[in-house]
């Protein structure tokens, strides 16, 4: 169960209390799992049903494999991340898509139906899930969108920028944090990670950003000029 901290944090539960989110899993009947790293938490192949899954505790990611067996991370999954079925867009089916845990978590999962049907009590907070359960696959479809923008770009160096722009704007700060590792970018990317720190060496060296584990700050906005800088979610 999420802590009254982690719940505000949860986009799924937004605006819902946490008396309220204690009586929501009851009524839906949610189960509560708990995985290793490395595990896989939900295979979108396998018979996983049509739950949604809420990470608690940990941090996930979710990955597609293509029939090469060559893996690239879709999306990063921390506490009040979700995840399921409900939430996803149709693959290859000659691919595979799974979360994975990249440390040990905590998931509870919610039957997606349930969700779905009102209660007797027709109660307030149960529209308003249906309501953030809405909003959540309005935002993944920004989000796929922004990774075919990322993804189009034909260098490893416009793809960072690209990238980079995106994460600036939804910040607004020429400062912003990455959601994954540097390791992870470099799948989310689709490109060979040495060849990434190359090229993100580079620009440090031409003064244009500064890396830090997961911190990234611009000190110019040259490598992609300005007016592209300010397009991306700065309104």
């Amino acid at each position: 169960m999420l802590t009254p901290q982690e719940l505000k944090k949860s986009p799924l539960f937004q605006d819902i209390g946490y008396e309220n989110y204690q009586q929501m899993l009851d009524c839906f009947q949610a189960v509560q799992r708990s995985y290793r790293v490395d595990e896989v938490i939900y295979d979108f192949s396998g018979p996983a049903g049509n739950a949604v899954g809420v990470v608690e505790r940990g941090e996930a990611s979710m990955i597609r494999i293509d029939e090469e067996g060559v893996a690239t991370v879709l999306e990063e999954l921390g506490p009040g991340g979700v995840f399921g079925k409900s939430l996803a867009f149709s693959t290859s089916g000659r691919d595979s898509l799974q979360v994975i845990c990249r440390t040990a978590c905590e998931v509870v999962f919610i039957d997606y139906p349930r969700i779905l049907k009102r209660c007797g009590r027709a109660c307030t907070h149960h529209s308003l899930l249906v309501q953030n359960m809405l909003r959540l696959i309005s935002d993944k479809a920004q989000a796929l969108s922004e990774r075919v923008d990322v993804l189009s770009r034909r260098s490893i160096r416009e793809k960072l920028l690209c990238y980079f722009r995106i994460r600036a704007g939804e910040e607004k700060s020429l400062s912003f944090s990455l959601p994954f590792t540097l390791s992870a970018l470099a799948e989310y990317l689709c490109v060979d990670r040495s060849a990434m720190m190359r090229e993100l060496k580079k620009l440090r060296e031409a003064g244009f950003l500064e890396v830090s584990g997961k911190q990234v700050r611009f000190l110019s906005d040259q490598p992609f000029g300005k007016a592209d800088l300010c397009a991306a979610s700065w309104k």
